[in-house]
């Protein structure tokens, strides 16, 4: 049964308010700072067979827009009239991703017949494990990482399974919280499973459910239209994570999208192997696994913003994602920072469609929010903990404007959690909180500014985790002649005798008195930063957002005392913009760690460890980045890397 274009809407739109409602219900009945105020969850409704075709249009985290529950609805033989089942074990159907995100999902019907489901998920605060807040990228295997349910009913015909409760009670830090966070999960899933069906009965069942495939259908058609219109061909790009472990080398996401009229493929072969920290990504190789998706969602959002994002928007791509690399990892493998790798994949999205349409892409943020939880014991001697939210950078400089600052981009959807909130939740004291200077790549349209954080912690045995940690190292990147953004900084006792740089560490143990500080790292600019208007430089200086040593080095315009030096910034800026800037422009140190480690020497690499087992490559990595480090320069790379590898083969059997 087909409807009318505007009946199809209509009823999009009521599937998308039923998804508001949860999202509504959820934040105000949740425990958490992290779900009620910087909203990491989803609220969704998928069809019979798994595909989300309605997701809440303003709250929430746009990452499982495509999501597909199939491999998880399919664990059970039945459901029935008031099943509630439950998740969040990683490699159980590859939906859940990490272990903190407990999904749910609860099955709709109408007159006895199952018509859809109600689902979402949140990230819990903690679920116990080797570490406060349960993440770290020290972590080498999921068994660490806390509380895995496989998919089980925590309700069963509306009886609910007290044992599930007593599981999760047992196994984690702030039982009061997680059980109070469950029952708003619950709460919002009863109430979508009501608004979806007053919605049936008013539509009808033949024209619902025909509507539903109508409504992927129409996501589907739009993005291959988004798609026919960028130039067929091959545009490759890479990005690097600091670290593939504590102190380790750089970690590669390498991809190359291939666009051939209508459909797109996004194959990252060329990526490292699995790692034997938690940045690895649990897809299952699932073609079209949301995750790595994102990126491509948010290019064709990019391109037009009337796109419908559901399963149907994936359709027109496939991802290529070789098995035993940092994108489709195997068990055991620690998973839990699954996120910053994810970013990464978004970020190098990015990059290689700036090369399709560098007129139309901005350039990157940074991809290295902060996620600052703090565990510690409360003015009534009771063990508490809370996310005192993300600190990060804004969005990445655009074609026709400045990049947001202080968020954006990639991590746009996550909310800031007022202070006062985190001073009630946990005994720590607020000395700073806005946007850090000079710290938004410089362009004709600036990079966004970073966020700063400072705060004292005044209580003994407190632990600070402070996971995606990222860009202390290789910079956010530039378009069209923009600057790179800045590092990120993180920092214990800044400006004392005492003080420590942390980089990339993400659980430190504090006494009272230490004040911890983080700058998140800066989002690139767009085009030549001395064609910048110099009313708008003036501006950034008089707001607080450049220095006057900025202005002048990056700008080209000199201000004193407020007033620009016009012959003096007509010098600086002569033949300003004559010659068109790079498409990209990377920072120092991804410029120096490539002078050897060539593409060519990374193809090297990627062929040898392809051919070893899984469970031998991050060890041969090392390995060999260990011998390059020694033995190579830029000259005959293959004959010396093959000469490596045979080493390797004589030194150890694998």
């Amino acid at each position: 049964m087909s409807i009318d274009r505007r009946n199809l809407m209509v009823l999009a739109n009521f599937c998308a308010a039923a998804a508001d409602a949860m999202s509504f219900t959820l934040m105000r009945t949740a425990h958490s700072a992290f779900v009620k105020e910087t909203e990491d969850f989803t609220c969704q409704v998928i069809s019979r067979e798994g595909m989300a075709f309605a997701n809440s249009s303003q709250f929430g985290a746009p990452w499982y827009g495509g999501i597909d529950y199939a491999p998880l609805l399919a664990m059970f033989d039945h459901y029935a009239e008031g099943d509630i089942c439950i998740t969040n074990d990683p490699y159980s159907g590859y939906v859940a991703s990490h272990s903190p995100d407990i999904h749910i999902w609860k099955p709709v019907f109408h007159k006895e017949e199952l018509v859809c489901f109600v689902v979402g998920h949140i990230h819990n605060t903690d679920v116990g494990g080797a570490v406060p807040a349960s993440l770290s990228r020290s972590l080498t295997e999921i068994e660490q990482e806390g509380l895995r349910l496989p998919p089980v009913k925590l309700y069963d015909r509306g009886v609910l399974n007290d044992f599930v409760l007593e599981v999760i009670q047992t196994n984690v830090r702030m039982p009061e919280q997680n059980i109070g966070d469950l029952h708003a999960q619950v709460a919002a899933v009863n109430i979508g499973d009501a608004k979806m069906r007053e919605i049936v009965e008013r539509f009808g069942r033949d024209v619902f459910l025909s509507g539903v495939d109508q409504i992927l259908d129409y996501a589907e058609a739009q993005a291959r239209q988004i798609l026919s219109g960028i130039p067929d061909g091959e545009y490759s790009f890479s990005d690097y994570i600091d670290e593939d472990s504590v102190g380790g080398p750089p970690c590669r996401v390498a991809l190359t999208v291939r666009i051939a009229g209508d459909e797109a493929v996004l194959d990252f072969s060329g990526s490292d192997p699995q790692l034997k920290s938690s940045m690895n990504m649990p897809t299952g190789g699932r073609e079209r696994h949301p995750l790595v998706l994102v990126g491509l969602t948010y290019v064709l959002y990019t391109l037009d913003n009337t796109l419908m994002l559901n399963a149907g928007t994936l359709r027109a791509a496939r991802a290529i994602l070789p098995e035993g690399t940092i994108v489709n990892c195997t068990r055991p493998a620690a998973v839990g920072m699954r996120s910053m790798t994810c970013l990464m994949t978004q970020i190098v999205t990015l990059g290689a469609f700036v090369q399709a349409l560098p007129d139309l892409m901005p350039a990157t943020s940074p991809g290295g929010n902060a996620i600052l939880n703090v565990k510690t014991t409360g003015r009534n001697g009771r063990t508490v903990m809370a996310s005192i939210g993300p600190v990060g950078g804004g969005g990445g400089g655009t074609p026709f404007n400045d990049g947001s600052d202080g968020a954006g981009g990639l991590h746009g959807f996550l909310r800031n959690t007022p202070l006062e909130i985190s001073e009630a939740d946990v005994p720590i004291l607020f000395r700073r909180y806005g946007l850090a200077r000079d710290t938004g790549g410089a362009g004709r349209y600036r990079g966004g500014l970073s966020t700063v954080m400072e705060f004292e912690v005044t209580t003994p045995s407190t632990v600070v985790t402070a996971r995606n940690r990222n860009r202390s190292i290789m910079s956010s990147w530039g378009v069209n002649g923009g600057r790179e953004g800045c590092l990120s900084q993180f920092h214990r006792n800044p400006d004392q005798p005492n003080a420590e740089f942390l980089g990339n560490t993400d659980v430190v143990h504090c006494d009272p008195g230490d004040v911890i500080r983080v700058i998140g790292p800066g989002a690139g600019g767009y085009g030549a930063p001395r064609t910048r208007p110099v009313a708008a430089v003036l501006q950034d200086l008089e707001r607080g957002a450049i220095s006057p040593a900025a202005a002048e080095a990056d700008y080209g315009v000199l201000i004193v005392d407020g007033v620009i030096d016009e012959a003096a910034t007509d010098r600086l800026r002569r033949g300003a913009g004559e010659e068109p800037g790079p498409i990209i422009v990377h920072g120092a140190a991804r410029k120096a760690f490539e002078t050897l480690w060539t593409a060519e020497r990374y193809a090297c690499l990627t062929a040898f460890l392809s051919e070893v087992p899984v469970e031998w490559r991050y060890f041969l990595k090392h390995k060999v980045f260990s011998a390059v480090a020694a033995q190579c320069d830029g000259a005959e790379v293959p004959r010396r890397m093959e000469a490596i590898f045979t080493d390797l083969r004589g030194a150890y059997r694998f």
